[in-house]
């Protein structure tokens, strides 16, 4: 386990009286990057984003984990960049892992793993699944079902609690919202170009304004993919909780460009003693009826790793 808890008792009080006894066990904060962040990666930086973090008592609230989902594959990669070539509009993530039940401090050597789908609702691993609406075929964009990786992975967090990922934005399938979803784990390590052991703190899902979601689906590929996209308001996972609930805050490369890309930022506030594997419901819903075609038995045979299994929960 990350971190140092000699006096659990102490700590886990002390959270309960920030958060005036709001804490539920096994949880994860989600509150947005605050200004100190800033665009270049220096060492002055993440030490005034550290800062900035432990103090802000926003990331002492935790929240029940949601589902995992139906596309979940084990022995994802551990690498920044996940786009293995997927077309879209670029997204840098900037996550930090701090424990709620220590005064927010940053927690280095946790492992944070993200998921999600292409521009057209496709996930690695199960590209047979129907994402709604009219969408391409994913072989169209140069993927075959031996492509059980793309937009899949880890990284470990650096001293300050800080991981980046390299990715593209998330397309969307019946009757979901744009989403990623994401795990945080503590201590494992990483065995062979993955991360292994531990146990899971926290599964949860990330969200994106509708505004920018849909202006960047009027785009190239994604604008290939028509039908009813499921805002905010309607979907079954996200509650309208704002940053608490994982809503990313965003920041475009270009103002006058969406194309170019965005930067997402969130903190996530962990109890580094709990495990949640989020099997159940949560507090934001049980996901509801995945697409028509969802995956169902094992997943390819060249999966990510040996061991690789697919988990085919009720909910998306």
């Amino acid at each position: 386990m990350t971190g140092n808890h000699k006096d659990k008792t102490i700590t886990r009080r002390r959270a309960l009286a920030v958060t005036g006894g709001t804490v539920a066990a096994g949880g994860l904060a989600v509150a947005g990057y605050q200004s100190a962040f800033a665009d270049t990666e220096t060492t002055a930086d993440a030490t005034a984003t550290a800062s900035a973090t432990s103090t802000s008592s926003a990331c002492m609230t935790l929240m029940t984990s949601v589902t995992e989902g139906p596309y979940y594959l084990d022995g994802a990669l551990v690498r920044k960049d996940i786009t293995e070539g997927k077309s879209g509009v670029p997204l840098t993530l900037r996550l930090t892992v701090v424990d709620a039940t220590d005064g927010c401090t940053p927690v280095p050597g946790a492992a944070v793993e993200i998921w999600h789908c292409d521009a057209w609702g496709y996930y690695s691993g199960y590209t047979t699944a129907n994402p709604g609406g009219s969408a391409p075929a994913e072989s169209e964009d140069g993927s075959t079902a031996n492509d059980a990786t793309y937009l899949r992975g880890y990284q470990i967090a650096n001293g300050n609690g800080v991981v980046k990922f390299e990715t593209i934005f998330p397309g969307w399938y019946t009757p979901r919202t744009c989403h990623i979803h994401v795990k945080v784990h503590t201590g494992g390590e990483k065995e062979d170009g993955t991360y292994e052991g531990g146990k899971v703190n926290y599964t949860g899902q990330f969200f994106f304004d509708d505004d920018i979601a849909q202006e960047i689906f009027t785009l190239e590929p994604y604008s290939k993919h028509s039908g009813s996209y499921t805002t905010l308001d309607n979907d079954m996972v996200y509650d309208g909780g704002g940053a608490s609930s994982g809503l990313l805050t965003l920041k475009a490369v270009h103002k006058k460009d969406p194309s170019k890309g965005y930067k997402g930022f969130l903190t996530l506030g962990i109890d580094p003693d709990a495990e949640s594997t989020g099997a159940g419901s949560g507090a934001g819903g049980d996901g509801g009826t995945p697409p028509s075609g969802a995956p169902t038995g094992e997943p390819p045979s060249d999966a990510p790793s040996e061991s690789a299994t697919a988990s085919a929960s009720a909910s998306s």
